[in-house]
């Protein structure tokens, strides 16, 4: 049968479950890739392939085999330099293989951000060694933030307090570390305000935002998001400005999740995925476009008209407390059952096969007539949702 484009999908989590619904919706052929059997993306794909994206050979090999139209990542932990050669031999890599490269690492998106293009950032040092952490901390004072520059969903992150807690956070990195970089990012401690996500999209007739989304995380990975979020006109301005230089000088066409903070007297640029970002997940109901919506637009290049937001709206994660393979999942019906007071409720579960500790799970969605009720309504929500372990 033919299809509106052949699409590559490399990641096959929530987030590329979603977009691959979208992308369906459109007419694409989706071809769905992890590194294990079964992820979300792959029970709604047309065809799917297992292999490790950190394998040169096996990534050069399935995107010659597949011969896509659109090769397009939903993880950083990829040979981006594999993507860059299929780039270069004429394959469209989402949203571009520089964007790929600069952003897996998050020392490199860091550079072009505070170094290049001269944004306001955190002060950071980076650190292979613990002698060069311990130096980097002493650089940016505490508290301190410690990353893995390598790393997803806040894996490997933590606030150091002082001294005393340094040789904890850089072992917590170095285990959660994705790929094979040894190194971290030390940065100061922002006691911001609040923290946003702009969904950044840039198309072929130019850079649009979605509303600007709060969100609160937990071990630096995210718990609950909400639209719309209190922002001055002046700081969102300031947002759009620096999101705007830093998606034209990567380049390409898609959705970029970019992370600020907030302080009293200014906004300041914290991180960027180019690709939907896992606070977005609240589009799914807050806006009339979801952000795999104007993914899929963008790459494609049809038109975005308009975007809307619906009203206020929130979402919460449900996670898994343990590691096992053999679980099931109960309680949905409580939580849909909660909109019959008036809000609009919904679930979705992500159909991981397995559970760990701290993996999402599902996420639950919830509209109210102000944020404050929607964010409660959610989190209702998603407290009824149990996972059973056989």
């Amino acid at each position: 049968m033919a299809s509106y484009a052949k699409l590559l999908l490399l990641g096959s989590g929530e987030l590329g479950k979603e977009f691959t619904i979208s992308a369906k919706r459109l007419g694409c052929h989706v071809v769905a890739c992890d590194a294990y059997d079964d992820a979300p993306a792959m029970q709604v794909a047309d065809e799917r392939d297992v292999f490790s994206m950190l394998d040169a050979d096996a990534l050069r090999a399935a995107i010659l085999r597949h011969q896509p139209d659109y090769i397009v990542p939903e993880v950083e932990a990829i040979r981006t330099e594999i993507l860059q050669e299929m780039e270069a031999e004429g394959f469209t890599v989402v949203p571009s293989a520089r964007a790929a490269y600069m952003t897996m690492n998050r020392d490199r998106i860091r550079d072009l951000a505070a170094v290049e293009l001269g944004l306001r950032t955190a002060r950071y040092r980076y650190a292979d060694t613990w002698e060069e952490m311990q130096a980097g901390a002493a650089y940016t004072g505490f508290p301190c933030v410690v990353k893995p520059v390598m790393s997803s969903s806040g894996k490997g992150q933590s606030t150091v307090q002082d001294a005393a807690g340094l040789q904890a956070a850089w072992d917590y990195a170095v285990a959660n570390m994705r790929g094979d970089r040894r190194k971290v990012i030390v940065e100061e401690f922002i006691a911001f305000d609040y923290e946003i996500t702009l969904l950044t999209v840039r198309t072929r007739d130019g850079v649009l935002f979605c509303p600007p989304i709060g969100h609160r995380q937990e071990r630096g990975d995210y718990q609950e998001s909400w639209q719309p979020t209190p922002m001055t006109d002046a700081f969102l301005a300031d947002a759009q400005k620096m999101a705007t230089a830093v998606v034209d000088n990567l380049g390409g066409y898609g959705i970029f999740g970019i992370e600020f903070f907030a302080t009293r007297d200014e906004v300041i640029f914290s991180e960027l995925s180019p690709r939907p970002h896992d606070t977005g997940m609240v589009t799914l109901m807050s806006q009339n476009l979801t952000e795999f919506d104007l993914h899929i637009r963008a790459i494609l290049g049809l038109p975005i008209t308009d975007i809307r937001l619906n009203g206020p709206t929130a979402s919460a994660v449900v996670l898994a407390d343990r590691e096992a393979d053999a679980f099931r999942i109960a309680g949905v019906d409580d939580a849909l059952a909660l909109g019959r007071s008036g809000q609009d409720v919904d679930v979705r579960l992500f159909g991981k096969p397995a559970t760990r500790k701290n993996r999402r799970m599902a996420v639950a969605l919830a509209a109210g007539d102000t944020v404050d009720e929607a964010r409660k309504t959610a989190t209702a929500a998603a407290q009824c949702i149990q996972l059973l372990y056989e």
